[in-house]
């Protein structure tokens, strides 16, 4: 507790501080939709932090996953640098490299859930702007969550027209651009067609045979058409779609390879010491079991082949005194994906995932309308999901006779919710939120196998879990002046339960974890000051956290193997401080800051498999993790400063440097089993943007960098077979620069 009282008063006299709040610090009102109705983000007592479409096009974030150097607490890993993303907010997250379970954090996309994380690649373009909510959520949302929700507003049909593209070209001959038309269609109607596409960006080498690798191909369309029936009555139709087809990510040897085979591997060979860590420096291979088993070469390079398509109407009517908001939609997505998390040319962890996934959402609510002494907001949400995926892995090297393994399965989930809440302005100053939310939920597992050559490990496996929970949040917020809130919540959120979708040679592997539940205690204040130049806002939390569900593993005596396995922890805990600051000193200089502290532990008698000990007794060995961090980093913290003038009578220029900082994380399964190199070390990242434009006219031209320090940092560490011998991580892109053109009018 001294360490976090430590850094709360270190950055409020640093910083003074807070993120990116659309770069809005002179009095203009940011509207937000973090509780399904319009208000000033300094009205809500909640931490959210609001990014502007324009924010996210200078500094090149294109998928949700950039915005963990934007945000406070937020951190997005992509699972072995692959297509499966792992959300987490002030410490609560999921790291779960299979298909099929629910995210800690909501990712929604103009109100619609992403059920399903590998659902939430490549949405962010045309965007109007992104919220991100820390802490529980549910009591107004789509889905339960334990972490927060990260909302995505895309830019709405407008009566009138409208029309903009921005064009990059950079160094590694990448490619990007996004654009958009807007038309007005006559009596309030309108209609908006948006697209993104990249191309280019080779980075990576393969060591062996000086292959290339990093070309990206991607292209997502979407079309909205508002149209009102009547004065009362408007129609919303979103329909959208994407197809990635580029190389995946090369993984890397962040240590040398030892000289002997360490003795998990009864079939790999000795691998030659190797100085292999550079972070352009890759490799890649597989089995001919392997390349028989899928059709591929031996030497194929990782790849994505995905597509999805997706359409939501949303309907509302105005009954003057409240809205009924109906939203139903469809999300659809074909996943074909290539790995090799050894980062060798053996067959020691090759992987390809065959998904098909089907999600359809039904939501209805209404919510009074203006702002009253009482406002209120009813709904009702049903959904179901389908998911067929087969998990084929390259283990050859790994596991001696069994060369290569399949596991098919097929997923159903049910989902039916009734929520409510109340706003009461308790007196003139003092407002009372309550809600709640009740949801019922089955998920089943079908026909879960893992087969190889000589037939199947284990038996077709079906398996049902169940949760009825309820989650809520009781919140007071105190205005003592028109420029200060301060507010109290307490809440409880839930995240449902699941199920261990990986190769596995034990039914005991595939048995139901639990839903985890996570009670939150916050207070937090939100202030403008010096003239409303200076938005600053802090949050001080703790969290309760019951059944956790944490990455372990589960050792098979007859294979000498270990096996990931999803468990509940009983009790930890998590707790820290945010602090935000948008400051404008003078008009046209702009000064963000951000920082967030977070620090976590389990708190009961827990065992995690100690994978060493065990493959060197061939019988499992278990570490009580009673004490032990929970393994974020404690520091996160990222800032700007932006800056315009003129350029003679005709002209105007804008500059801008952002910057983040990322501490050390040390993932519980990891690291103390297999020592320091597990964690993944701390790394800052510097971006810069220089622009200029006519005053009056619609082109802008401007220069580009990111990762202006050529930092190589990694996004994340694991290990595959036995301990140190694949030392793999995911790279981060090296430094890139380049130019932009746009236009708008």
């Amino acid at each position: 507790m001294k360490r976090l009282l430590l850094s709360v008063a270190v950055a409020a006299i640093a910083f003074t501080g807070s993120a990116a709040y659309a770069q809005d610090a002179d009095g203009t009102e940011i509207i937000v939709t973090a509780q399904r109705r319009e208000q000033n983000v300094q009205d809500v007592g909640l931490a959210v932090s609001v990014l502007s479409g324009q924010q996210l096009l200078e500094q090149g974030v294109t998928t949700v996953n950039g915005l963990e150097n934007l945000a406070p607490s937020l951190e997005v890993e992509s699972q072995f640098g692959g297509g499966q993303p792992s959300y987490s907010l002030r410490g609560v997250g999921f790291r779960d490299y299979a298909s099929n379970n629910a995210p800690t954090v909501g990712v929604y996309v103009d109100e619609v859930a992403y059920t399903l994380p590998i659902m939430t690649q490549g949405v962010l373009f045309d965007v109007e702007r992104v919220e991100v909510l820390r802490g529980p959520q549910g009591t107004l949302y789509g889905r339960n969550t334990t972490g927060g929700a990260i909302n995505v507003i895309s830019a709405r049909p407008r009566d009138e027209f409208a029309a903009g593209f921005n064009a990059e070209y950079g160094n590694y001959d990448a490619v990007r651009g996004e654009g958009y038309v807007n038309w007005a269609l006559g009596g309030g109607a309108a209609a908006r067609i948006s697209g993104a596409f990249a191309q280019g960006g080779v980075w990576q080498t393969n060591r062996e045979t000086g292959a290339e690798l990093g070309d990206a191909d991607r292209i997502a369309l979407r079309g909205q058409f508002l149209l009102p029936a009547t004065d009362n009555l408007e129609f919303l139709l979103n329909v959208h779609g994407f197809r990635d087809q580029s190389d995946g990510l090369g993984l890397i040897l962040f240590k040398n390879l030892p000289a002997t085979p360490a003795p998990g591997g009864p079939g790999l060979p000795v691998i030659p010491a190797t100085i292999a860590h550079e972070h352009d420096q890759t490799s890649w291979g597989f089995s001919p079991a392997f390349a028989a088993q899928t059709g591929l070469a031996q030497n194929t390079a990782p790849f994505r082949d995905n597509e999805g398509a997706g359409a939501s109407l949303t309907t509302r009517y105005d009954f003057g005194g409240a809205t009924l908001t109906y939203i139903l939609s469809h999300e659809h997505l074909d996943r074909r994906e290539l790995n090799d998390w050894d980062a060798l040319p053996l067959a020691v962890a090759g992987t390809l995932f065959t998904s098909e996934a089907s999600v359809t959402q039904n939501e209805i609510r209404l919510a009074s309308n203006g702002d009253n002494a009482l406002d209120w907001i009813v709904g009702v949400y049903f959904g179901d999901e389908e998911l067929t995926d087969n998990y084929e892995s390259d283990f050859g090297d790994s596991f001696g006779p069994i060369a290569s393994l399949s596991t098919p399965y097929s997923q159903e989930v049910d989902t039916a919710a009734i929520f409510a809440q109340i706003e009461y302005q308790v007196a003139p100053t003092l407002n009372l939120v309550a809600g709640i939310r009740y949801e019922d939920e089955e998920r089943r597992l079908v026909d879960f196998t893992t087969n190889f050559a000589g037939g199947a490990v284990i038996p077709l496996q079906n398996n049902t879990t169940e949760m009825q929970e309820v989650s809520g949040r009781v919140a007071l917020e105190w205005t003592p002046t028109d420029d200060l809130l301060y507010y109290a919540s307490i809440s409880r959120g839930v995240k449902s339960g699941g199920f261990t979708a990986y190769n596995s040679f034990s039914p005991d592997a595939v048995d139901a974890f639990d839903p985890e539940v996570l009670v939150a205690y916050e207070v937090g204040f939100k202030s403008e000051l010096i003239d409303r130049t200076l938005r600053l806002n802090g949050a001080l939390f703790y969290y309760d956290y019951t059944d956790q569900q944490v990455q372990n593993a589960l050792f098979i005596a007859a294979n000498n193997a270990a096996v990931g396995r999803i468990t509940n922890a009983p009790s930890s805990r998590i707790y820290g401080a945010e602090l935000e600051l948008v400051w404008r000193p003078i008009e046209a200089l702009t000064i963000t800051q951000a920082v967030g502290y977070q620090n976590g532990e389990f708190d009961e008698d827990f065992l995690i498999l100690d994978i060493a000990a065990s493959n060197a007794s061939g019988t499992p060995v278990g570490r009580n993790a009673n004490g032990e961090r929970l393994g974020p980093p404690e520091l996160t913290y990222n800032g700007s400063l932006a800056y315009q003038g003129a350029v003679g009578a005709n002209w105007e220029w804008s500059g801008s440097v952002d910057y983040s900082y990322r501490g050390e994380t040390d993932p519980p399964l990891l690291k103390p089993t297999f020592g320091e190199g597990y964690g993944v070390p701390d790394y800052w990242l510097v971006n810069a943007n220089l622009s200029v434009r006519p005053t009056d006219g619609p082109w802008e031209f401007g220069l580009w960098g990111r990762n202006l320090l050529d930092e190589e940092y990694h996004e994340t560490r694991n290990f595959f077979a036995a301990a140190d011998v694949t030392p793999i991580a995911a790279p981060g892109l090296p430094r890139t620069f380049g130019v932009r053109v746009a236009y708008r009018r």
